[in-house]
């Protein structure tokens, strides 16, 4: 029995007699009861406004132009909106990407969860209650009994994302839509919640709609995937056949821009002349620093780091971990406790404010945030003109000519000059940021997780136009990121954060095969493989969620990651702090294992996944 069924869908956007543009050009579809279809394609195909659909819903400025859409034989279309309103979260309940916007702050979260099964007068307050406390615990949430009590910023993002999910089934709907719910999650969090996620499916026969643009993650997740481009349909097929057989030209280019090429290694000519900058010894922080140099809230400890002239030093690490207050630190905007930072040799002052503004231009950073780094009521040309006239004081027809550069730098036509941010697409707001940071002719940028809000295709143009522009201008990157598999196609080096500390620093070939540290390998096994059934066999093996990441203890000398290290040896792991020690691949890592024992261990691990 199908219990979606989508027939000749359009939407459009703008209204009659203005131009109309078509956004869903005639899409079918059907779901199964049970079943979890996933929509596939880039930013702009049409996934969430095809999702929104099934809950009879069009964004501001749109329509549903034709078709219909029916829910368990009802046609969701013809409902007033009394009936589309009956419909929503008690029939269709939506998972958005971003809990945190559709949260309110000022109220618990227990109160936030009930609601809409008192809205619908569904339950008694303290059914709804009971009821939420056994979804909180379906859905692995820590302190289940309790967690209801705290607000929403009290809880970490993955923890959030869960509690949507558990606001969004409270009802017990018939189908429930995911709208990218684990694109802002570190690695480690996403398969957490996508275990969560697909656990409470299977229990609850919940038929289920997942939008993405990660096949991996749908890989897992999903029985049938629809792959969509511009709007249209390009391949309606089960997992397995799209994955290994697909059809269509567009869906082997979505599964080709997961597979990245490898950029040619950067060598380091017997370290003459002195690195683009080094890091010694940094220790950096939040809050009053006292006497011995320790800040109230301490995010880094003891962190020491190189890249040289036209390179790519990868950090990773999950959120929490010290990878922003890194780049911040470098950038001057956050104070650093105690170490050293040097640019060309020369020490670089901690506060921007005492910085010339020469080494003021020479280091930029791009945030991961296209929308709110950009001004929303400048143009781009004013944008753009800002860095010029600042550090270079070219006005008029030289600013210009040279804006126009920038934007041909970044691969954008030049009627983009014209146009505001909110006329752009995620990927053009990145482009127009990566242009600012360029316009001031820097040698080092720092790249804040710049293609983690992106598509799978738009992001690999990003890492594609960032190793362009490294060829072309001789342009050195500190690239920040979560992901291994884009630090692999775009780093030279490498260097593993965990709470602050830095647990692992090599080469990139460092991460392609065991030995690594333990949290390296952690970080490398979180990495969804791209074939069905891959998270079932990683949770069998691991058994279960992990420990939440905190800090370092009352002493920052111990290896911070021993709370939730696997092979953490008790007596010695909890008392004596590790040495850095070199592994075969060249690598050094904070560890007391030996080589040989990690080895063993992450072989073992592979092999049984």
């Amino acid at each position: 029995m199908n219990m979606i069924e989508v027939k000749g869908l359009r939407v459009v956007a703008g209204t009659a007699p203005d131009p109309v543009v078509e956004i869903v050009k005639g899409v079918d579809f059907t779901v199964k009861k049970g079943e979890v279809l996933a929509l596939i394609g880039e930013s702009g195909s049409g996934k969430t406004t095809i999702a929104l659909s099934l809950l009879g819903h069009a964004r501001g400025g749109c329509s549903i132009a034709g078709g219909s859409v029916k829910i368990g034989g009802v046609d969701v279309l013809s409902l007033d909106e009394k009936g589309r309103r009956a419909l929503r979260s008690r029939t269709v309940a939506y998972v958005a990407q971003s809990a945190s916007a559709g949260f309110n702050p000022a109220r618990t979260i227990m109160d936030q969860v009930t609601e809409p099964a008192l809205l619908h007068k569904l339950m008694t307050p303290a059914a709804a209650r009971t009821k939420a406390v056994d979804l909180f615990r379906a859905l692995a949430l820590p302190a289940p009994e309790t967690i209801g009590a705290r607000y929403p910023h009290q809880v970490s993002g993955g923890q959030l994302q869960r509690l949507m999910a558990a606001m969004a089934l409270i009802t017990d709907p018939a189908v429930v839509v995911f709208d990218e719910p684990t694109t802002a999650l570190d690695v480690t969090t996403q398969i957490e919640v996508l275990a969560a996620f697909k656990k409470v499916i299977r229990e609850l026969g919940t038929t289920a709609v997942y939008v993405s643009h990660d096949l991996a993650v749908v890989a897992q997740m999903a029985d049938r995937i629809v792959v969509l481009n511009g709007g249209t349909v390009r391949e309606n097929g089960t997992t397995a056949q799209v994955l290994d057989a697909p059809a269509d030209e567009y869906t082997r280019q979505l599964l080709a821009a997961t597979m990245r090429p490898e950029p040619e290694l950067v060598s380091n000519i017997a370290n003459d002349p002195p690195p683009l900058l080094e890091i010694r010894n940094l220790s950096a922080g939040y809050g009053r620093i006292d006497a011995n140099g320790v800040p109230a809230v301490r995010v880094l400890d003891d962190v020491s780091l190189k890249i040289v002239r036209g390179s790519t030093l990868g950090v990773i690490g999950e959120s929490g971990s010290g990878k922003t207050t890194l780049a911040r630190v470098v950038a001057g905007l956050v104070d650093r406790a105690r170490g050293d930072v040097l640019l060309d040799g020369k020490p670089l002052p901690a506060k921007l404010s005492e910085r010339t503004l020469d080494q003021y231009r020479r280091v930029q950073i791009v945030f991961q945030n296209a929308d709110t780094a950009l001004n929303p009521s400048r143009t781009i040309a004013d944008i753009l003109a800002r860095p010029m006239n600042f550090y270079h004081g070219l006005r008029g027809a030289a600013a210009q000519k040279r804006m126009l550069e920038l934007l041909d730098l970044v691969k954008l036509p030049a009627s983009v000059a014209k146009r505001q941010p909110g006329g752009l697409s995620g990927g053009q707001k990145q482009r127009v940021n990566l242009a600012r940071a360029l316009a001031a002719n820097p040698a080092l940028i720092l790249c804040d997780e710049v293609t983690s809000a992106l598509d799978t295709v738009v992001g690999a143009a990003i890492l594609d136009l960032l190793g362009e522009l490294r060829r072309e201008l001789g342009v050195s990157y500190m690239f920040i990121s979560h992901d291994i598999s884009t630090v692999r196609a775009i780093c030279d080096e490498v260097i593993v954060l965990y709470a602050g500390q830095c647990v692992e620093a090599g080469q990139r070939d460092a991460l392609s095969a065991p030995p690594y540290h333990p949290y390296t390998g952690l970080l490398i096994d979180s990495v969804p493989a791209l074939r069905p059934g891959w998270l079932d066999s990683r949770r069998a093996l691991t058994a279960g969620a992990l420990p939440e990441m905190g800090p370092a203890g009352d002493s920052h000398e111990l290896c911070s990651f021993r709370a939730r290290c696997t092979a953490r040896i008790d007596g010695k792991c909890n008392v004596t702090p590790p040495s850095m020690k070199k592994l075969p691949s060249g690598a050094e890592i904070r560890c007391h294992h030996t080589a040989a024992d990690l080895t063993r261990m992450q072989t073992a691990d592979t092999v049984a996944a």
